[in-house]
């Protein structure tokens, strides 16, 4: 990212509360009128690169995540789904991929398995966007958000619209809404953490962001970038090669993580949300009615999902405390 473009687009950080509730497809918010049809601008348009699926009867909507089905994240998505079929009936046919990780697949896999279209909706945290669209970066830098109710003010307002309309230029998605994966916290098994210099020679993973990556080289980590399954697999290893990593409490209990890091730092470092993503041309081409009721599911199921994971993370926290976590 340039440095003038750092800069404008660093500014609409603040500019919470613009709009309450999600984006529609293109930046334009809930309470404009929409088009009924993509500009022709759009290189995912035209109903000829849409895949049957999309445009024969049942239209199949398959959803996936990188979480187990108990999560806020997959009953979001059952969540949506359960008011698709209940709005179309035999018009619709939807189908499941709680996890990826349970068939083999990687967590950043998700990326390009809806951008390929063999899932039409997913889920993934923004710093995995980062390589291909750079600008997101400024969502991983630390600290601009004092608080949860501030950050979703933000997505769901200017930066969240400026944001959406870089990823759907950069890559094939319709981006409708943000999860919140929250603010994120530090663990590891050396030794508490209350200050930065006791980060020090701490080998820490963290996402594919090398805003993130920088974050902790400049707090005295060693900070090594690694996708969600690499992460697991060095931390349940016997070689003691990855002694941190960096994630809200609710994803540390999720992956098991507390089970091999005693001290856990609530250090609120960065706030980090998950675009709902859909394959493009499936999208594009579905009717209308389609298109609009989705667009009320996914923001019905976003408020549902925030709520969850506030309670999640004060689960979560005591889980780590029952586990005998510092």
């Amino acid at each position: 990212m340039h440095r003038r473009e750092f800069l404008k687009t660093s500014a609409i950080v603040g500019a919470t509360g613009a709009v309450a509730g999600c984006l529609d497809p293109a930046g334009t918010s809930n309470e404009q009128q929409m088009p009924e049809n993509v500009p022709a601008t759009s290189p995912a348009s035209s109903p000829a690169m849409a895949p049957a699926s999309a445009t024969n009867r049942p239209i199949r909507i398959v959803m996936g995540g990188y979480s187990p089905p108990s999560t806020g994240f997959s009953q979001a998505l059952k969540r949506i789904g359960d008011r698709i079929e209940a709005r179309f009936g035999d018009e619709v046919e939807i189908r499941y991929v709680y996890n990826i990780l349970d068939l083999g697949y990687r967590g950043d896999d998700i990326l390009w398995l809806v951008e390929d279209g063999v899932l039409t909706v997913g889920y993934q945290s923004s710093s995995y966007l980062t390589e291909r669209v750079p600008d997101l970066s400024v969502a991983d830098l630390p600290f601009i958000f004092p608080n949860a109710a501030t950050a979703r003010g933000a997505m769901d307002g200017e930066l969240g619209r400026v944001l959406v309309d870089r990823i759907e230029a950069g890559m094939g998605y319709r981006i409708l809404c943000w999860f919140e994966n929250g603010f994120r916290h530090i663990s590891n098994n050396v030794r508490p953490v209350r200050t930065p210099a006791e980060l020090e020679g701490i080998r820490i993973r963290v996402l594919p962001s090398r805003t993130l990556e920088r974050t902790f080289e400049l707090l005295g980590a060693d900070p090594v970038i690694l996708d969600l399954s690499e992460a697991i697999a060095a931390i349940t290893a016997d070689d003691g090669s990855l002694n941190a990593q960096e994630n809200p409490f609710f994803n540390t209990v999720t992956y098991g993580i507390h089970n091999y890091h005693k001290f856990h730092t609530a250090s609120n470092h960065t706030y980090l949300s998950r675009p709902i993503f859909f394959h493009q041309a499936s999208y594009d081409a579905w009717p209308a009615e389609l298109q609009q009721e989705m667009r009320a599911a996914v923001r019905d199921a976003v408020q549902f999902q925030r709520d969850l994971h506030d309670q999640e993370e004060v689960d979560a926290a005591e889980d780590i405390r029952q586990a005998g976590g510092e």
